[in-house]
């Protein structure tokens, strides 16, 4: 699993740093998700626009599959858009020594 991910379940859904496979963080996420979808769902709305979930494909997603668990779809498409961010930064920061010291921050 990718650590900057890690890090970020870590922090976020206090994720055991036991746990480094993709499929244990989803089913962990999963579990984590549907008790805030009982327990607290602003809180689970909140970390969805942190996030930056897409809601219409949330939605979608959610409709086209009524019989599946929502935590694990909703954990599907955070931990999917979470790699997404992640590869975006690294394709956007620049590389070793090319940052200079103004450019940090």
């Amino acid at each position: 699993m990718n650590t900057t991910l890690q890090f970020y379940l870590q922090q976020t859904f206090q994720l055991p740093a036991a746990i480094n496979e993709m499929e244990e963080a989803e089913n962990f996420l999963a579990e984590k998700i549907n008790g805030l979808i009982k327990n607290n769902f602003d809180q689970l709305i909140y970390i969805l626009y942190r996030v930056d979930v897409n809601e219409t494909k949330l939605k979608q997603v959610l409709k086209e599959n009524p019989q599946e668990d929502a935590g694990k779809i909703i954990a599907h498409l955070l931990i999917e858009r979470q790699l997404q961010k992640i590869e975006l930064r690294k394709q956007f920061t620049p590389k070793g020594d090319e940052m200079n010291e103004e450019d940090k921050w």
